[in-house]
């Protein structure tokens, strides 16, 4: 019997996981939605991605931990990527665009961006002072 499982993560703010998630392909669907999982099971997330195979993903804020979690039956992952790995992705694409965001804020623009073959991304950032 399938059940859903609870994955704590350091993601703290919605617009950032939002991006993150659409950079990855997914379509998230803002606001309380039902997770799907084993026979039409469902939890309720603040943040959900509806899945064509397998299990929903969904992601619920834990006040206490002050940061999101994610929600979905492992039993069900039919994801391209094993959970370990979509973790990483997700959270390197949400520390760039967390990154993007504050040096906009601060006067920076990119400069370059660039993407190892090991995965990594590189940027580059530039703020004329007059």
């Amino acid at each position: 019997m399938s059940h859903f499982s609870t994955v704590k993560t350091q993601l703290r703010k919605r617009e950032p996981l939002v991006q993150a998630l659409q950079d990855l392909g997914y379509q998230p669907e803002d606001g309380e939605r039902p997770v799907r999982g084993y026979r039409g099971q469902t939890v309720t997330a603040e943040l959900a991605v509806a899945m064509q195979e397998g299990g929903d993903l969904g992601f619920r804020w834990n006040a206490a931990n002050g940061a999101y979690e994610l929600v979905t039956d492992l039993d069900l992952w039919r994801q391209k990527v094993p959970l370990e790995r979509f973790l990483a992705q997700l959270t390197q694409r949400y520390a760039l665009n967390t990154v993007l965001a504050a040096t906009a804020e601060e006067g920076f623009e990119v400069a370059e961006q660039r993407n190892s073959v090991d995965g990594s991304i590189e940027l580059v950032v530039t703020r004329w002072d007059a």
